[in-house]
C-alpha cells in the first residue's frame, strides 16, 4: 500500500466531468456581477443633447408668453417693408460675427460651418447667461477644427475683446458727434453713478488680490496671457486676419443698431435714426454686465429707457423694442436651437 505525501496534488477531476463529480466537494454558487459597460453611452448623451436646446426654447417662450404675444400685435401693425431691412441686418450679424471669429485665428475654418455654428451660437447665447452659450458653441466648433484648447480660448479672448471694442468705439464716436442725442440723467437714478464705480473699482481689487494670493491662478492666467498674445501678433502679421477681426467687430454692432433703426422707421418712432443707433449702443453696453440669458428682460428695459431718454415715448418706444427683440431674438430662437441639435448630432460642435 503506497502512502501519499503530504504535499502532493489533490486529484483533479477529470475533463469535461463538473463539481458534481465528486461526491467530496460542495458546490459554491457566486453571485453574478452586473456586466460594466464598455464605454460611455455617447450616442445616449449626443441625443439628449439634440433635445436640450428645444426644451429650453420652450421653457423660455412659456415665461414670456404675454412679452411674445405683445410683441406680434405691435409687428401686424409695422411697414413690413422696414420689417424686412431689420430681418436682413440681423442675417447679416451671423455673417459679421462670423467674420470676426475667422480673423481671431490664423488658421482657415471651414466657411459654411462657421456661418451655421454663429446662427447655432446666437440660440445657446439667449438660452444661457450672456455670452456663455456663444462663447461655449464657438470653442467647442473650434477645437473640433483642430485648435488647441490653449489656442482656442485664446482666439475667443482676442475676439471678445475686439467686439467690445468695436461696441465702445461706435458708441464714443456717436456721443462725440451726437452729444446732445441722450438725456443721460435719466437713464440712471440720481447718486447711482459713485455706487457704480465704486462697485466696479472693488471687483478690480479684489481679483488682483485673488491673483496675488493663490499663486497657482497667478501662474495659469499668466500662461493664458502670454498664449493669447503670440496669438494676436500671429494674427496681425496678416493683413487679410487683421482687417476680418476688427472690420467684423465694427460691423457686427452696427448691424444691431441698424436694425433697431429700421424696426424704429416701421413703427414711426420720432427719434433721429443716429439716436437711435446711439441708444442701443449705451444700452448694450450697459446690460453688458448683467448676467440674465441674452439679455432678455434687462436688454428691453434698457432699451426703453435708452430710447425715451433720445426723445422717443414711452408707449411707441415700447412697441420698437419688443418688435425688435420678436425678430432678433424670438423668431431665429427656434430654428436656431434645430441647427445647434443638428451640428450636435453631426458632430460639428
Amino acid at each position: 500500500m503506497t502512502v501519499r505525501h503530504a504535499l502532493s496534488p489533490l486529484p483533479q477531476p477529470a475533463v469535461g466531468a463538473g463539481w458534481e463529480a465528486s461526491p467530496d466537494v460542495t458546490a459554491v454558487q457566486l453571485p453574478e456581477l452586473p456586466e460594466l459597460p464598455r464605454r460611455l453611452p455617447v450616442r445616449r448623451i449626443r441625443q439628449i443633447l439634440c433635445l436640450l436646446p428645444l426644451l429650453l426654447v420652450t421653457v423660455v417662450a412659456v415665461e414670456h408668453r404675454s412679452v411674445l404675444a405683445e410683441g406680434f400685435g405691435h409687428l401686424r401693425n409695422a411697414a413690413w417693408p422696414w420689417l424686412l431691412v431689420a430681418a436682413g441686418a440681423t442675417c447679416l450679424t451671423w455673417v459679421a460675427a462670423a467674420l470676426t471669429r475667422q480673423g481671431a485665428v490664423v488658421e482657415s475654418l471651414p466657411k459654411r460651418r462657421l456661418v451655421a455654428t454663429q446662427f447655432a451660437a446666437g440660440a445657446a447665447n439667449h438660452l444661457l447667461p450672456t455670452g456663455l452659450g456663444a462663447s461655449a458653441v464657438n470653442l467647442r466648433f473650434m477645437t473640433v477644427c483642430g485648435l488647441p484648447l490653449a489656442r482656442s480660448s485664446a482666439a475667443l479672448a482676442l475676439y471678445l475683446l475686439a467686439e467690445s471694442i468695436g461696441r465702445l468705439g461706435l458708441l464714443a464716436a456717436l456721443l462725440i458727434a451726437f452729444p446732445d442725442a441722450l438725456r443721460l440723467g435719466t437713464l440712471l437714478p440720481e447718486g447711482a453713478v459713485g455706487p457704480l464705480l465704486l462697485a466696479v473699482a472693488a471687483a478690480l481689487v479684489v481679483a488682483a488680490g485673488v491673483l496675488a494670493w493663490v499663486r497657482r491662478l497667478r501662474t495659469a492666467v499668466l500662461s493664458f496671457l502670454r498664449t493669447a498674445l503670440g496669438e494676436a501678433r500671429s494674427v496681425h502679421t496678416r493683413p487679410a486676419r487683421a482687417l476680418a477681426l476688427w472690420g467684423g467687430s465694427l460691423a457686427f454692432p452696427a448691424l444691431q443698431a441698424a436694425g433697431l433703426v429700421a424696426v424704429g422707421q416701421a413703427l414711426g418712432l420720432p427719434v433721429p435714426p443716429a439716436h437711435m443707433a446711439l441708444a442701443y449702443l449705451a444700452a448694450t453696453v450697459a446690460v453688458a454686465l448683467v448676467p440674465t440669458p441674452g439679455g432678455i428682460g434687462s436688454v428691453e428695459a434698457a432699451l426703453i429707457m435708452a430710447l425715451v431718454a433720445a426723445g422717443g415715448p414711452v408707449a411707441v418706444a415700447t412697441a420698437v423694442v419688443l418688435a425688435y427683440r420678436i425678430i432678433t431674438v424670438w423668431l431665429p430662437l427656434l430654428p436656431g436651437a434645430l441647427t445647434l441639435g443638428a451640428l450636435v448630432r453631426l458632430k460639428v460642435i
